[in-house]
């Protein structure tokens, strides 16, 4: 064997070996020492519709989300936005709603929000990127600033859990919190869950008023943890998702 084939040899074992250790593009190569990623979450909520009706009429994490998040209260109901609301259990639960369910559920509001789907069809279809997955917990988010207004995001989802600003949302804020900016005229907002809370490590702004007000009827957490609180709740409760034959892969549950 020739000194030049032996050193080519000794190049491809090299490089060999160096393939199965390669980064992705675009990704440092972690420090000698560096400390491992945060795990990936999976944040999700679980709304016990029991305790929820037990407090009739009762708004309070409506209220706290919507102060929050500076959500103006626009009367008009075809310009209104709403992050958070209730809506009859017929529509929320359409198959669900028959002669035997329990009468009081077909009479009754449940709350509903965005669901931070696994596969969400608004990403999908906007063209412009202004509404994306965060990798690091599965929260579906919105960037205002690269929103264009074409709405694909409104028609695509099927909850309707997205909303347009058709006018200028400042004159309706109620009270204005600095905290979070403002929307502005043209754009589509929705939930959050609260990400700028999650931040600091506090809890959604509704979860925490639904507390407050002595009720617990939502319980939040890391559904890929199997310790965790949400997925406790799942595991000892029968768990509706909205629209599971579309395969979305809500990560709002509804317990019964």
């Amino acid at each position: 064997m020739t000194d030049s084939r032996r050193q080519f040899l000794k190049l491809a074992a090299l490089a060999a070996l160096g393939a199965g250790r390669c980064v992705r593009p675009g990704a440092a190569a972690p420090a000698p020492g560096a400390s491992s990623p945060p795990a990936r979450r999976r944040w999700g909520l679980v709304v016990d519709v029991t305790r929820c009706l037990e407090r009739p009429g009762c708004t309070a994490c409506i209220d706290a989300c919507h102060t929050t998040h500076n959500v103006p209260d626009i009367p008009d109901k075809a310009r209104e936005v709403r992050w958070l609301a209730k809506e009859p259990w017929a529509r929320v639960f359409p198959d669900a709603d028959h002669e035997f369910a329990p009468p009081r559920l077909r009479q009754e509001s449940v709350v509903v929000l965005c669901n931070h789907c696994e596969r969400p069809p608004c990403v999908r279809v906007c063209p412009t990127q202004a509404t994306w997955k965060r990798p690091s917990d599965g929260i579906v988010m919105m960037d205002p600033h690269r929103c264009i207004g074409c709405r694909y995001c409104l028609v695509a989802c099927p909850f309707g859990a997205r909303n347009f600003h058709f006018m200028d949302p400042t004159p309706y804020i109620k009270r204005l919190h600095n905290g979070f900016p403002s929307a502005t005229k043209g754009v589509v907002d929705k939930c959050n869950f609260c990400v700028e809370r999650l931040d600091r490590g506090l809890l959604p702004a509704c979860v925490l008023a639904c507390q407050q007000q002595g009720a617990s009827a939502l319980t939040f957490g890391d559904l890929g943890d199997p310790d965790s609180e949400v997925s406790r709740a799942l595991r000892s409760r029968f768990a509706l998702r909205r629209r599971p034959e579309l395969g979305t892969g809500c990560s709002v549950f509804y317990a019964m």
